[in-house]
């Protein structure tokens, strides 16, 4: 992952021993430096600790390789497949921040094998908006439940899995949801 690091520290006036110092828990400034420089590769923990410290969002240090736009060949019209009248593009999607992915390993419900399912993630306070959607939720031990989201009772989510014949269980007061948002699937 390329970041703007060395970047954003250098813009704000800062050595590697103040952001080091303002860490959280504090660190090294060879940490920090080799973490700006790709000798050690930065996780999202690191990403996030060296925002906070840095006072910026953690996705203001990612430099994502600008990708070109899909130009479009054709339209498809009630009357027929025509060129477009002027020139369009499309541009390949990007996961929001704090987004989740799924990957389908076996043909459940509507997903087939092979389908990746992103996740826009929200916090308890929004899970009203996510009744009858498909949703992703946490459950202790690692483990998660995935179905559709068929009733709310207070912090009790009423979750119906996917598969055929599933029963209904109640998943109580999970840390967040993760809502279907987006099917990405090979043709």
């Amino acid at each position: 992952m390329i970041t703007a690091i060395r970047e954003v520290r250098r813009a704000k006036g800062l050595t590697l021993a103040d952001v080091a110092e303002r860490c959280d828990p504090p660190t090294t400034a060879q940490t920090i430096g080799r973490l700006e420089t790709g000798t050690r590769t930065v996780s999202v923990i690191w990403l996030n600790r060296i925002a906070k410290a840095l006072g910026v969002e953690g996705a203001d240090l990612v430099q994502l390789p600008q990708g070109p736009d899909l130009p479009v060949a054709a339209l498809v019209q009630a009357d027929g497949v025509h060129a477009p009248h002027h020139p369009l593009s499309v541009t390949p999607p990007r996961p929001p921040a704090g987004a989740v992915a799924l990957i389908v390993e076996c043909s459940i419900g509507e997903y087939r094998a092979g389908d990746e399912i992103w996740c826009d993630r929200i916090a308890p306070d929004a899970f009203g908006s996510a009744l009858n959607r498909d949703v992703l939720l946490p459950r202790p031990a690692g483990r998660f439940i995935f179905g559709r989201l068929i009733g709310r009772d207070g912090t009790r989510l009423h979750i119906l899995p996917l598969g055929a014949g599933a029963k209904q269980q109640v998943v109580d007061d999970p840390a967040w949801m993760g809502v279907a948002a987006k099917l990405v699937r090979g043709l």
